[in-house]
C-alpha cells in the first residue's frame, strides 16, 4: 500500500513478575517486570484516510471506540498536535486474556506506526506518556526487547542481553479473569514478589539453564485462582521431556516452556494441540533482533 506503515509487533512473555502491595495515585500496583518479545505476532497498517477508522481482522466483537488502537490514534494525535486522519487496520494472532499483551502490543504498534507516520520519534517523551496513559505494558511495544521495567511495568529501567531461546506457548481451554480481577485476587492473597537478580544474572551470562531456573512470576497463583486449569497446563509444561522451565505469563492464562531445543518446543506444542489445547512453537527473539 502506498504510503501505508507496516509494523509487526509481536507478543511478550514475563521472565519476571513481581508485584507489590499498595497502589499509586492512577490505581496501578508498583510492578517490577521482565519482559522479552516472542516471535508470534500481530500485525498493524497505518495509511492516511479522511477520518480515523480503526478494523480489526479477526472482529473484536467491541467497538472500535473501547480498543487500546483507537484511544491510541486520538492521544498521540491530541499530544502531537495532528488530526487523527487515519485509517489503522489490525490483523490480530496473539490471544487475548492471555498475558501475552496483545492488546497493548497492538496499542504500541499503532503508536510506533502512527509515530513514523507523522514524522516522530517512537521514543520521543510524548509517545511514550501516551503509551503509559493506555496501559502498564504498552510503553514495552514501543521498542520490544528483552528489558526491565519498573513503576507499574510501564517505566524503562535498563536493557538486558538475551539469547533466542525456543518455546512453546500453551492455553487452557477455560477463561480466566481479567488483569484487574488477577490483581484484585492478589490484594486479598498474593505473596512477596522475588528478588529478580538471579534471573538478570543469568541473563548477563547468556546461560539458558539459569535463566529457565530463575523464572518467577508472584502473580501466577492470583492467574491459577481465577483459572484453575491455567494451573494445570503450567504444571503439565513443567513435566514435558526437553522443558527446562515454564511459568503462567503475566496475569495468564497461557502459560509458556522454555525447552532444549526447537524439536522439543515442536512436540510439545503437537502435544498440546492433539489435547484440543491451543498451543505454537516459536522463540523468543533476543536483543538483537530488529523488530519492524
Amino acid at each position: 500500500m502506498a504510503g501505508a506503515v507496516r509494523i509487526e509487533t509481536p507478543c511478550k512473555v514475563n521472565l519476571y513478575l513481581g508485584v507489590h502491595r499498595g497502589r499509586d495515585a492512577r490505581g496501578y500496583h508498583r510492578v517490577g517486570s521482565l519482559m522479552v518479545p516472542v516471535a508470534l505476532f500481530d500485525e498493524v497498517v497505518v495509511q492516511e484516510a479522511p477520518e480515523l477508522s480503526v478494523r480489526f481482522s479477526p472482529d473484536l466483537g467491541i467497538s472500535a471506540e473501547k480498543t487500546g488502537v483507537w484511544r491510541a490514534a486520538t492521544l498521540l494525535a491530541e499530544a502531537l498536535g495532528r488530526e487523527p486522519s487515519v485509517s489503522v487496520s489490525v490483523t490480530a494472532r496473539i490471544p487475548e486474556r492471555a498475558g501475552l499483551g496483545g492488546s497493548s502490543a497492538d496499542a504500541g504498534a499503532t503508536l510506533r506506526a502512527l509515530a513514523t507516520h507523522w514524522g516522530v520519534d517512537p521514543l520521543d517523551p510524548r509517545v511514550v506518556s501516551v503509551a503509559r496513559r493506555i496501559g502498564a505494558d504498552v510503553a514495552f511495544f514501543l521498542d520490544p526487547r528483552p528489558a526491565f521495567y519498573v513503576g507499574a511495568g510501564d517505566v524503562f529501567e535498563r536493557a538486558l542481553p538475551a539469547p533466542e531461546l525456543p518455546v512453546a506457548l500453551v492455553m487452557p481451554r477455560a477463561e480466566g479473569g481479567s488483569t484487574p480481577a488477577a490483581y484484585a485476587e492478589f490484594d486479598r492473597s498474593g505473596a512477596a514478589s522475588d528478588d529478580p537478580a538471579p534471573l538478570i544474572d543469568a541473563l548477563l551470562a547468556g546461560d539458558a539453564e539459569g535463566i529457565a531456573a530463575s523464572l518467577a512470576n508472584n502473580l501466577a497463583p492470583a492467574a491459577r485462582a481465577l483459572c484453575p486449569e491455567a494451573g494445570e497446563v503450567e504444571a503439565w509444561l513443567r513435566d514435558r521431556p526437553g522443558v527446562m522451565g515454564a511459568q503462567i505469563t503475566g496475569s495468564g492464562t497461557c502459560s509458556f516452556a522454555i525447552c532444549e531445543s526447537e524439536t522439543a518446543a515442536d512436540a510439545i506444542a503437537a502435544d498440546a494441540a492433539a489435547r484440543g489445547l491451543r498451543s505454537w512453537s516459536t522463540k523468543t527473539l533476543g536483543s538483537s533482533t530488529e523488530v519492524c
